[in-house]
């Protein structure tokens, strides 16, 4: 009886998962039609405002049409034995769990990113063309793949290793070891991802010296921020759209810049873009998201340790040896409605936080240049101009562009 019941809840909960998103984007699409907010009139003309609501209606029927993909594979490969297959498969090489657990997680990774390539593949070269974003080649996009399967492969199948080893090893507070392990990773990859996984895909130079340079040190000196690591990287290589970001703490803190955001912005548009972002440090964001999310891990972890020498829950996606590799794909779907829950309330905060960036922007350098700024990206983006509250609520983490402007002019 319990078997059936967690058969049948994971199966609900991955169906009720689905209709909640495909009826928030229904929600979201019913308002591309809307018209240009107050105050953004000068954002699109009405050729350009007429091209971005066909690109969120693209976007939408394509999401929808890759969504119910994704639900009937997930559906069929737990209905009609997949996991056992998997993991059997796995079994017929080894008999050492390790390896087992790492053949199974390979076949369910790579299977999968195999069968959603075509999909990743039409997005980009197909609707991203049609709307003129596209600039990557189709060796840049395999390319990317293999060197995603590597980077998987190594890191992903590393903590896996370890992972179980602590299983192995510590029994119950295992927990303990992999959320020590973990959070190692999260704070070495928040101090050097910038200087050893994005040079994988992307070329980063420093900022050269000029007047844009200048100026970015004047104003960072002005705010008491060291900042001696300005990098531009060549995000022009795969989309025309633009981006900037802040990375690391302390003596690792480097801001980035998309080439493309220097082609598009003003000077001190780029200043107020760099400004948000200083704000983002200045008021402890970047730190705040770090320990949410080792505390986060943290519960997660303790979760699973509950669940994971249940045997039910392994028999409950349909594999009959319980293992800790099965315990782990059913805890993952029965734990999804926490994560939304947890994903929420940071979406909230995250909300916040970019209202108080903003605020440190206006009150450091100017509120009219980063104002512009965002009207620019919008518009180059083709960004949608009028989500509906309930789809902002859920899946935003930045504030709407219309709340954020009248903030700034606040």
């Amino acid at each position: 009886m319990k078997l059936n019941i967690l058969f049948y809840t994971i199966v609900a909960i991955l169906v009720l998962q689905f209709l909640v998103e495909t009826v928030l984007d229904y929600l979201n699409s019913k308002r591309y039609g809307d018209p240009i907010p107050k105050g953004l009139e000068d954002v699109f003309d009405a050729e350009e405002y007429q091209k971005s609501q066909e690109y969120q209606k693209t976007n939408y029927r394509f999401g929808l049409l890759s969504s119910l993909f994704s639900i009937v594979l997930t559906l069929t490969f737990l209905l009609f034995g997949g996991f056992e297959w998997a993991d059997q498969f796995a079994r017929s090489f080894t008999s050492n769990e390790v390896l087992i657990t790492l053949i199974f997680f390979g076949i369910l990774t790579i299977g999968s990113d195999i069968l959603t390539t075509p999909f990743s593949y039409y997005q980009t070269f197909v609707i991203e063309e049609r709307f003129g974003f596209n600039t990557s080649t189709k060796t840049l996009f395999f390319t990317d793949k293999l060197k995603g399967w590597f980077m998987m492969a190594i890191l992903g199948g590393g903590v896996i290793t370890l992972a179980m080893w602590f299983y192995q090893w510590a029994g119950p507070n295992f927990w303990l070891y992999v959320w020590g392990l973990l959070t190692i990773i999260i704070v070495f990859m928040n101090l050097f991802y910038s200087k050893l996984i994005v040079p994988l895909f992307n070329k980063q130079t420093p900022l050269e010296e000029g007047s844009l340079k200048s100026n970015i040190e004047n104003y960072a000196s002005r705010v008491g921020f060291e900042l001696k690591n300005i990098f531009v990287i060549d995000g022009s290589k795969r989309s025309t759209k633009a981006n900037a970001y802040f990375s690391g703490f302390g003596r690792e803190k480097r801001v980035t810049l998309y080439d493309t955001l220097i082609k598009d912005l003003e000077e001190d548009e780029i200043i107020a873009v760099l400004a948000h972002e200083v704000g983002h440090y200045k008021r402890k964001h970047i730190i705040f998201n770090l320990v949410a999310s080792v505390l986060t891990l943290g519960f997660t972890l303790f979760i699973l340790s509950i669940f994971i020498n249940n045997p039910e829950v392994s028999r409950a996606i349909g594999v009959s040896q319980p293992s800790f590799h099965a315990a782990l794909i059913g805890f993952g779907i029965l734990y999804s409605p926490i994560s939304e829950l947890t994903s929420l309330v940071m979406n909230f905060l995250s909300r916040k936080f970019e209202y108080q960036a903003d605020d440190y922007a206006k009150n450091t350098f100017a509120a009219k240049p980063l104002i512009a700024s965002l009207k620019k990206l919008s518009k180059n983006s083709l960004s949608n101009l009028t989500p509906h509250p309930a789809y902002v609520f859920m899946h935003y983490s930045h504030p709407p562009l219309i709340q954020r402007i009248k903030n700034l002019m606040a």
